[in-house]
């Protein structure tokens, strides 16, 4: 008696009979009109095309995009370009098996290209096939990478974001003072959506979805990526200001500047991902302090923050509080981590942690000694509040 397919097995036979799947919960994102033009638009790729869109679930059956293609590929026993989607169910992730017709810097372009921006996931698919047909992928990717630097030293004195500094915005430094930075729209970052705050507009959190693409980036894409949320930040913040009398707005409006300027820093001098993860949470520390001081500008509350996971913030929004015991100690901290860690602590399991390099080999980065680590020493904001003023003296060269 033959057993059940596996979950790969029945993906590699639908890929058998057209190379284009889609879940049923993803099919009016791609109706059948769109499958059919883009199964003939990718048909003049230099290599088999295999569209694969299904959701990915942390603790389902398909967890990351890359464990995705790897299966399906060595399911299939074809080789080729595996597209899918990120985590997020927003983001273009593509795996070449067998060849190499810059499939991934393709997604990556499209993923960056500001042309996207709100383009639905047909265009956005039909964009890939563009780059790859033409074998442009590599190279429109640098080119989107340099705009990115280039608008960023035009409006920061000619320094570049990895290299000169992130200078406070000019219009912002004015109006910290007397008023408080405000926006006069919503700004989207790579299309998505910022999370709902208090009201919808006052949403200036950092987008949450930004954490699964970081969480699987190399170190390299991962400062990119920390590069692109410092200028979006300095983009919000430098827009029209919103009078204020109210003095706890304007405390956390320079609370949002210095965050501003710290993740500058942080990432001028990252050394690595634990580093780059702190840019991150800056940012995010940043967007909180903007959200509020704006909705108490307005009349109403302040907003509550939302801190990023504790054990890695390269998982994203930490919504679950427990309560964990380190090892090797009696003391039990009260932190906020992502769903999946607070399952993995409330199981007695090891959650996923975020590890720092320190004497040529791998430790939890809360083990780093705190003299020579501020995320050690502050828990990446979550075991003091003074991440930010840390930073801004120096503590980062403490090393």
């Amino acid at each position: 008696m033959s057993s059940e397919p596996s979950p790969g097995e029945r993906l590699a036979a639908a890929l058998r009979r057209s190379p284009f799947y889609v879940d049923p919960s993803l099919a009016s994102a791609v109706p059948v009109a769109d499958r059919r033009r883009l199964i003939a638009k990718f048909r003049k790729a230099p290599a088999p095309v295999y569209v694969v869109l299904v959701p990915l679930v942390k603790g389902g059956t398909w967890t990351d995009d890359e464990q995705l293609a790897t299966v399906v590929h060595d399911r299939l026993g074809h080789d080729g370009v595996f597209v899918g989607l990120k985590d997020t169910g927003d983001s273009l992730s593509a795996h070449e098996f067998g060849g190499e017709h810059q499939a991934r810097d393709a997604a990556w372009a499209v993923e960056l290209d500001r042309g996207m921006d709100d383009a639905s996931l047909v265009a956005r698919l039909s964009r890939f096939a563009d780059l790859l047909i033409s074998g442009t992928g590599t190279r429109e990717y640098k080119r989107i990478s340099k705009e990115i630097d280039e608008r960023y030293r035009s409006r920061h004195g000619g320094s570049a974001v990895t290299g000169g500094g992130a200078g406070v915005p000019p219009a912002a430094v004015g109006a910290a003072g007397a008023a408080v930075a405000g926006i006069a729209g919503l700004l989207v970052w790579r299309r998505r959506r910022m999370a709902a705050v208090h009201r919808a507009d006052t949403a200036l959190l950092l987008p949450r979805t930004v954490f699964s693409t970081a969480g699987r980036a190399t170190r390299d894409q991962l400062r990119e990526q920390a590069s692109r949320e410092v200028i979006a930040f300095g983009e919000l913040l430098d827009q029209s200001t919103v009078e204020t009398t109210d003095d706890r707005a304007r405390t956390l409006m320079t609370r949002a500047l210095d965050a501003y300027q710290a993740a500058g820093k942080t990432l001028d001098a990252a050394r690595g991902v634990p580093d780059l993860a702190g840019v991150l949470v800056l940012i995010d520390q940043g967007r909180d302090a903007l959200a509020s001081a704006r909705s108490l500008a307005e009349g109403g509350g302040e907003v509550p923050p939302s801190p990023l996971c504790f054990f890695d913030p390269l998982h994203g929004d930490g919504p679950v509080k427990v309560d964990w015991r380190p090892v090797g100690t009696r003391r039990r901290l009260r932190v906020r981590t992502c769903r999946a860690c607070a399952k993995a602590v409330r199981a007695k399991e090891t959650p996923e942690i975020l590890k720092d390099t320190r004497d040529g080999r791998e430790v939890p980065y809360f083990e780093a000694d705190p003299e020579h680590s501020v995320w050690a020493e502050t828990g990446y904001g979550q075991l003091r509040d003074d991440l930010i003023h840390r930073v801004l003296r120096g503590d980062l060269n403490k090393r």
